[in-house]
């Protein structure tokens, strides 16, 4: 994560620039905005920017790219919904760029594999579980909030890692061996802090979170 315009070719930047652009595009498009003007989906956002940029900004590595730092996409996605939550991360990544965190060249290439993908991965996990599961509190809270983060950033490593392998960056085995594993340390953060986050806005502000319904949860349960 953080990854340095080095580690990938001019085609692989301008392959990231054009999904990237077209992303974006499709998220501005069909985001809620009127969302963001009625009660607090505004503050939220912005909360997030902060809170994420800060964390982003604080990773450990000891390579090039192969650094580490929890991504909040679980929270992000079921506070704010996919399209916004994309928009939130792209204004993150930002943020750390102008920090210094990240180059500008190599924007579009962390946005794809920081921001859309795991928000991507993080909705597919609430839609198969909403799909799939009992529609239960307990469900939602700890698959969904807990189980759920864990699982997106272990699964946005592995995109990552099979990315830098192709480009070339590194060799597989390496990555198996000494980065991935750390991936399962950095999933039982994500899941706990992200889990205990979402549980806290559905016990006392569940409007805060678009992908909780009362009815759904916790109506004649």
């Amino acid at each position: 994560m953080n990854l340095p315009a080095s580690l990938f070719s001019t085609t692989w930047h301008w392959i990231a620039a054009a999904l990237a652009l077209l992303v974006l595009y499709q998220s501005v498009l069909k985001a809620p905005w009127k969302r963001l003007s009625q009660g607090t989906q505004l503050n939220l956002l912005l909360g997030f920017v902060i809170g994420l940029g800060l964390t982003w900004s604080l990773k450990a590595g000891v390579k090039p790219g192969l650094n580490l730092h929890m991504l909040g996409a679980m929270a992000v996605t079921l506070t704010l919904g996919p399209r916004l939550a994309i928009i939130a991360l792209a204004l993150t990544l930002s943020v750390i760029t102008l920090n210094g965190s990240v180059e500008w060249q190599a924007w579009p290439i962390n946005f794809m594999l920081m921001a859309a993908l795991p928000v991507m991965i993080a909705h597919g996990i609430h839609r198969f579980v909403v799909r799939y599961l009992p529609a239960h509190f307990f469900v939602f809270i700890f698959v969904v909030g807990f189980a759920g983060s864990a699982l997106t950033i272990m699964l946005q490593g592995v995109i990552t890692s099979a990315a830098m392998v192709l480009s070339g960056a590194y060799p597989a085995m390496f990555l198996i061996n000494e980065y991935l594993p750390y991936f399962l340390f950095l999933g039982f953060a994500e899941g706990w802090l992200s889990g205990a986050l979402i549980t806290v806005m559905v016990i006392y502000r569940p409007e805060w979170v678009v992908a909780f319904d009362d009815r759904r949860y916790l109506w004649n349960k």
